[in-house]
């Protein structure tokens, strides 16, 4: 039920907050909002001024006389607003058969048919940029206060560099480096696409390491590159009936070592499973402040039943910013996000990483969900606020069905100065939202 609730809490917030961008856009430029829907497909349950609130479909022939029917659908992968005289998701062209009438989008200037398309994508970057503010202004950014190397991973990329555990970055580039936060923005976003020159502190003498940047993961992974001091294996989630329930494990438990070993990542503790399959393995936890013994046995497929996570255990500072220096830091934060997203994006279109590893559904987003709002609900808002920039970059792309495709054809029509073709229009909303509904049922079997 965890994962049912804060799915439905997180999409209902964020289809929410750009539906009603659409829907007071519409209403401002004097445009109807016939249809105001949560979800897609089947009316369960709605309200209009009108019938009153209603279940199930309204009569076919209902007329709201302007008023919008404000509805729950059957599936909550989204929602829709349904604006007189616009071909949208609902597919209904009715209105072709009549002159255009002036509360009708179709009978709107270019410019204010681009305002009601973009103002669900600008309403979703405005609860991103809400939420970094606030978090900037009210907690601060986290500062890991450390630029040592925990751990390196035998026959890793960062091993065959020649790193080592313990060493102490001073500088990368030239530039000098105070915290962990600095060693990865200028190893994965300040230095991007070059090599790096990183000089290190071992046994008390300065080095310097020379990193060819296709050394370097294209995708920052703290479990497959560097990892900083105070690095250690955390449980987000224990299955009910698995291996790791019947040993005592408790979702936030530190793991410290497994079979006598000191353990430093969750892929580190991973290899250690797998390869001990039914053999009971001593377990080091720490519970809170409480250190305890524990033994745990591997499943026959290698698993204890645990979702595993990277967690620093280390000092860490918040650094707090002004009132309006917090909204620069969050915007700043926002142009990050946004360039790795496309560089993400370009990345699945030239075929160097697969789609169903870039992209995550329903059943991730339920996942990472109720993980967040177990953290705490600052930790619940920063990923509702990364899933809404999410949502705000994918829905402005180009593609049909989508409000980027919508704007090509607005911007094409304005040019022209003449409506396109309402069969076109359909054919072309009706070919993106297959497409969209195909990839959504790659993504859930991804997932």
């Amino acid at each position: 039920m965890n994962y049912i609730i804060y799915f439905a809490i997180t999409i209902g917030i964020l289809v929410f907050i750009h539906e009603f961008g659409h829907f007071a856009a519409a209403k401002l430029c004097g445009m109807r909002a016939d249809v105001f829907a949560i979800g897609f497909g089947k009316r369960l349950l709605g309200w209009n001024r009108i019938s009153g609130f209603s279940f199930g479909s309204l009569p076919k022939d209902f007329d709201g006389q302007g008023n919008t029917d404000y509805r729950l659908c059957l599936l909550p992968l989204g929602g829709y607003v349904k604006i007189a005289g616009m071909v949208d998701e609902s597919f209904d062209t009715k209105f072709a058969e009549k002159e255009p009438q002036p509360y009708e989008f179709r009978s709107k200037p270019t410019y204010q048919k681009i305002i009601v398309i973009t103002a669900g994508v600008l309403m979703n970057l405005l609860l991103a940029i809400l939420i970094f503010w606030g978090n900037n202004f009210f907690q601060g950014k986290a500062i890991t206060k450390t630029t040592s190397i925990g751990y390196v991973e035998p026959n890793s990329p960062a091993d065959s560099i020649g790193f080592m555990s313990g060493d102490k970055i001073l500088a990368i580039n030239g530039k000098l480096v105070h915290n962990w936060e600095d060693v990865r923005s200028d190893i994965f976003i300040n230095d991007f696409g070059e090599n790096l020159n990183v000089k290190i502190l071992r046994d008390g003498k300065t080095k310097l390491i020379h990193v060819l940047r296709s050394k370097i993961p294209s995708i920052e992974s703290k479990s497959l590159f560097l990892l900083p001091s105070g690095i250690r294996p955390a449980i987000m989630e224990v299955l009910a009936n698995s291996p790791a329930k019947k040993a005592g494990i408790k979702a936030g438990d530190i793991f410290i070592s497994l079979n006598h070993i000191p353990l430093y990542s969750a892929k580190q503790t991973t290899v250690i499973i797998k390869s001990h399959i039914g053999q009971s393995l001593p377990l080091v936890v720490i519970r809170k402040k409480d250190t305890l013994n524990l033994a745990v046995t591997p499943a026959s497929d290698g698993m204890i039943g645990v979702g595993i996570s990277d967690a620093f255990t280390g000092s860490v500072v918040y650094k707090t910013f002004s009132f309006f220096k917090s909204f620069e830091v969050g915007w700043q934060d926002i142009k990050k996000i946004t360039y790795l997203t496309f560089n993400m994006l370009g990345k699945v279109l030239t075929g160097k990483i697969a789609f169903g590893k870039a992209f995550a559904g329903p059943v991730k987003i339920a996942k990472f969900a109720v993980q967040s709002a177990h953290t705490g609900i600052i930790s619940f808002l920063f990923f509702l606020a990364m899933l809404s920039l999410s949502l705000a970059i994918i829905n402005i792309l180009p593609f049909p069905a989508l409000d980027g495709g919508h704007f090509v054809i607005i911007s094409i029509e304005g040019i022209i100065r003449r409506e396109l073709p309402i069969k076109f229009k359909i054919a072309i909303q009706n070919a993106g939202f297959v497409i969209l509904l195909l990839l959504m049922v790659f993504i859930i079997y991804s997932d």
